[in-house]
């Protein structure tokens, strides 16, 4: 757990946990402030009479939050939340930002060295990045299986050879998803994003059933950053593609809304395990 006498900001994405996480710090009374990202973090929450400090940025701004964080002393910093492809005038970059892309070069190839320099840069500041499991260590997969329904031997084969094409896509600093089906790799995740994955993966199922989403996190990833997240979204796009059930990487993935997605995949007959890849050697 953080120490919650140290003011923290967020830089927000899209999705839910950003707003679990402002809710947290409401709720232990934690000093924050909230540097949202434009066509990414939910206006209707971040908009609707926020009474915090905010500060919405492009994608190419983050030198202007940065400096943002200094002003307002900000001691931990939380990077959490979905972000979509950026169009070209969100990528027009201020001018620490430009240097900033300059020191790193080649490093901006892959989305984990991009990550690495960003939170050397912020820490460069005097500032601490921190991981979302250690300010909500709840969001974590747990091992194991958390729903009703169990693996089939089948869709443990699927796991099996889903883990081996995961861990080998995030050495390449790719992604982190796979798609597996009667042993056969439908896609694997790349800029487009998980959702966009299983979406295209329903083109190429095979007669007979079976199918599996593996999420890992990558070998070398930081855990304070990016970590693979499933929730009730994943459980409703895996069940339009007709997949069994996901695996996730248990301790070193997410779980937005437990509840409510352990309970969609039950409605639906599916499974969600927790997955140590080790076992599956």
């Amino acid at each position: 757990m953080t120490n919650t006498h140290r003011k923290l900001g967020i830089i927000a994405g899209g999705g839910s946990i950003p707003e679990m996480l402002v809710r947290q710090c409401l709720t232990e009374g934690r000093d924050f402030v909230v540097l949202a990202i434009e066509g990414n973090a939910d206006k209707n929450f971040f908009n609707n009479g926020a009474d915090f400090p905010l500060r919405w940025i492009r994608i190419g701004q983050a030198g202007t939050g940065f400096k943002y964080f200094t002003e307002q002393q900000v001691r931990d910093v939380v990077m959490i939340g979905t972000i979509r492809r950026p169009s070209f005038f969100d990528l027009v970059p201020d001018l620490r930002t430009t240097a900033f892309f300059a020191r790193i070069g080649a490093k901006a190839l892959g989305d984990d060295g991009i990550l690495r320099a960003l939170v050397k840069e912020i820490e460069g500041d005097g500032m601490s990045v921190k991981g979302i499991h250690e300010v909500i260590p709840e969001l974590l997969v747990k091992e194991g299986i958390l729903t009703k329904r169990k693996p089939s031997e089948r869709d443990k084969e699927d796991i099996r050879r889903g883990i081996e094409a995961a861990l080998a896509l995030g050495r390449l600093d790719i992604g982190q998803a796979v798609v597996v089906q009667q042993g056969l790799v439908l896609g694997v995740e790349g800029i487009e994003g998980t959702d966009e994955l299983i979406r295209r993966c329903k083109e190429y199922r095979r007669k007979g059933g079976g199918g599996v989403l593996v999420k890992l996190r990558k070998p070398e990833q930081d855990m304070r950053i990016d970590l693979p997240t499933v929730g009730p979204r994943s459980v409703e796009r895996a069940h339009e593609c007709g997949l069994e059930g996901l695996a996730v990487h248990a301790g070193n993935g997410l779980i937005v809304d437990e509840k409510e997605t352990v309970a969609l995949a039950d409605k639906y007959g599916m499974f969600i395990i927790g997955v140590n890849p080790n076992d599956f050697k």
